[in-house]
């Protein structure tokens, strides 16, 4: 988590500016359910009128409350309101929540009186639609009658009545005294419902411009972590040595650096648009409910153990398959790629039977393990649908009662069942962090392994420039080399100097170490013992891009790059002219290009299939002439080519590049008799070096090399 932590530095800007607007998401996400609430008591339910306290009318209804109420109840009356004329006018300093339980309870204080001659006062039931309230100005002279202990006695009375209640009573009263003042309730409802409405588009608009703005913020973080991620593991790939590649097969190289990374970037935009809503939604959505039914939210909390109990048992079963499951998708890789490049040597000996079977056990593990892994992932939806639904039966059975007895209403109880809603999609919402989260670390460790290898080819911190007077020198003094913790040395004790103008040969028998020697002056490896010399400098203390700049390498398999000719040909020097590459063709053989289509323009496949193996060697070459390199490396690579090409070649080598130092590894005597020097190993060891002639008579070992190529009569010529 290091690592992304600290590439996810340069967007901290941006994840902070999302996790902003996931404040405003959840805000708004959590209003709705308000909205809605209010709509349905308040528009619906109480035609609009939000609160019990009237905000105008008559005098005859401000004397009946006053009337009423015992007199010290009866004086904030008095306090919250002022007589204009005919109407009476509620002040604008006034607590309307104080207020509104006061005129509540003023119903309840009226059905609570013991009317003279036994029997209660005015029952609720009485109070509707069709109730004309002056019937009630009628008893305002018998109401001032009665004595303050009463009154008092009836308030009480009235007050240990649930507050709901209160409150829904009082808005039916205040229905009433609108209708009495002349205010037409049906635009109050209107008007109000209408006003709730745009406020709930507004409050739509908002959540989906930030939940928009957050998706634009998580996905360019995500992209641009996973793209300087793979461009950290590429770079980490390049600066490989031959030895650090050996530790990783190319398929598992290539599904760490695209489908792994991938996999950590799915996580990061998750966690940006997931790990942070989701715990801001659920502990949102338990304050939001306490307002709304606080004697229901022990069924959110056994939901939620629940959710927890699922949560848990799917971890512990489908999370260490994942890790297998990568390793799987490397094994899937390798075998197709071994499948795509050994297409002609299957079919040659007939193995396509035995192929496919192959192919087909490591398509079948990991199409098992996914379908296993998807098996237990997809109980989980189930069961969290199940657990929801389950949740919302629970909360209309017990709520449905509590809307029976007057203690919830019905908005509420609506906004409830939302919020009860969002509360168990919040815990979806981390479950599928549980999905991403360990798959993407399991991703992460294994980009991490290429990370964390360490080089054992790097550059020192202070390198020694190459003498310009020993340009082209190549020397090995008493080199000895052996791979990683090996007991045995490939090589073992090689002395040899090149010189400019001169070609220094290597033959030996296969696996005697010719093209772990050559691969030694690149510095491809590391030699164990001794040094290697180029242009007067170790290499070892040389600057490997400065290195690489003054050696042209073709290597045993001549490999080209997709893209044109020209574009192969100018790959290490880009600068260089068309003359230049017409040229370096001319000198390797490779005018054949020119006879295609397009010439230098032709495009060459991936591979360079579309070409002949001879003619993959010839542009080979003449990519490393291009590059007009002090010291030019062949590395078997005329063994493609016929018996005249070869002659060809090699003469115009001579003939054109005759201040270059050339290395040529090669199999064929003929195609090294008239090199400057050749150097004879056999197992690791130098047993010879010198001219063909001079090695004829003086290193049995070459002398058996040669008299298994050539004729007697050419023997006897060199001798």
């Amino acid at each position: 988590m290091k690592r992304i932590l600290k590439n996810i530095k340069p967007f901290a800007f941006l994840v902070a500016g999302a996790i902003l607007m996931l404040f405003v998401q959840a805000w708004a996400d959590l209003r709705l359910p308000n909205y809605m609430s209010d709509i349905v008591n308040v528009g619906i339910q109480q035609s609009g009128i939000e609160h019990a306290s009237p905000t105008e009318m008559t005098v005859d209804g401000y004397n009946l409350i006053k009337a009423i109420l015992p007199e010290n109840e009866a004086q904030e009356i008095n306090d919250a309101y002022t007589i204009d004329g005919d109407r009476v006018i509620i002040k604008s300093d006034v607590n309307r929540e104080d207020l509104d339980i006061l005129i509540g309870k003023t119903v309840w204080t009226l059905m609570s009186f013991e009317m003279p001659g036994g029997g209660q006062g005015a029952s609720i039931d009485n109070i509707g639609a069709d109730f004309d309230i002056k019937e009630m100005y009628k008893a305002i002279p018998m109401l001032q009658m009665l004595d303050n202990t009463s009154k008092q006695k009836a308030f009480e009375t009235a007050s240990s009545m649930e507050p709901s209640l209160i409150s829904q009573t009082g808005v039916v009263f205040a229905k009433l005294l609108y209708a009495d003042a002349g205010i037409d309730v049906a635009t109050l409802q209107r008007d109000y419902i209408f006003m709730i409405g745009l406020q709930m588009m507004g409050v739509t608009l908002l959540a989906v411009g930030a939940a928009i703005l957050v998706n634009l913020m998580a996905t360019r973080t995500g992209s641009g972590i996973s793209r300087n991620l793979r461009k950290e593991v590429f770079d980490k790939i390049e600066s490989f040595s031959s030895e650090q590649f050996q530790k990783f097969s190319q398929s598992s190289l290539v599904v760490r650096t695209v489908n792994d990374v991938a996999q950590v970037q799915m996580m990061i935009m998750m966690s940006i648009r997931i790990f942070f809503y989701a715990p801001i939604m659920a502990v949102g959505g338990m304050i939001m409910i306490q307002n709304k039914a606080t004697s229901l939210s022990w069924i959110i909390a056994v939901a939620c153990a629940a959710l927890l109990v699922v949560l848990v048992f799917v971890s512990l079963i489908a999370m260490p398959k994942f890790k297998i499951r990568q390793k799987l998708v490397d094994r899937l890789n390798l075998v197709f790629k071994e499948n795509l490049s050994g297409v002609m040597v299957i079919r040659a000996f007939g193995n396509k039977e035995f192929e496919k079977d192959r192919f087909k056990k490591a398509n079948s593990d990991v199409a098992n393990l996914t379908l296993f892994v998807n098996r237990v992932m997809s109980l989980m939806m189930p069961i969290m649908m199940l657990i929801m639904n389950l949740t919302v039966i629970m909360v209309l059975w017990f709520g449905a009662n509590k809307v029976s007895e007057g203690l919830i209403q019905i908005g509420d109880l609506m906004a409830f069942i939302q919020y009860a809603m969002q509360i168990i999609m919040s815990f979806l919402m981390i479950a599928m962090m549980f999905i991403f989260i360990p798959r993407a670390l399991v991703s992460l460790y294994r980009i991490n392994e290429v990370l964390d290898t360490e080089n054992t080819i790097v550059d020192k911190e202070v390198t020694q420039d190459f003498i310009e007077d020993k340009r082209g020198w190549v020397e090995f003094n008493n080199v000895g080399f052996k791979y990683g913790d090996a007991d045995e040395y490939v090589l073992k004790d090689i002395n040899f100097t090149a010189k400019p103008g001169q070609t220094t040969a290597f033959i030996g028998s296969t696996g005697s170490g010719k093209s772990t020697l050559i691969n030694l002056v690149p510095r491809f490896y590391d030699a164990t013992e001794g040094s290697v010399m180029v242009n007067g400098v170790d290499v070892k203390d040389a600057n490997q891009h400065d290195l690489r700049e003054d050696i042209g390498y073709v290597p045993q398999k001549g490999v080209l790059l997709s893209g044109t000719v020209d574009e192969n040909l100018k790959y290490g020097r880009p600068e260089a002219s068309d003359e230049e590459v017409l040229h370096a063709l001319d000198v390797a053989q490779g005018n054949f290009i020119l006879e295609k289509d397009k010439g230098l323009d032709y495009a060459i496949a991936q591979g360079g299939t579309n070409v002949s193996g001879g003619q993959r060697q010839r542009l080979s070459i003449a990519r490393a002439l291009v590059k007009n390199a002090s010291i030019l490396i062949f590395d078997d690579s005329f063994s493609a080519l016929d018996y005249k090409t070869d002659q060809l070649l090699r003469k115009s080598l001579k003939e054109n590049y005759a201040d270059t130092t050339l290395l040529i590894v090669a199999q064929r005597v003929n195609t090294i008799l008239e090199a400057d020097q050749i150097v004879v190993l056999d197992q690791g060891k130098m047993v010879g070096i010198g001219t063909h002639n001079e090695l004829l008579k003086s290193c049995p070992t070459y002398y058996e090399i040669a008299a298994s190529q050539l004729s007697e009569e050419e023997l006897a010529y060199g001798a």
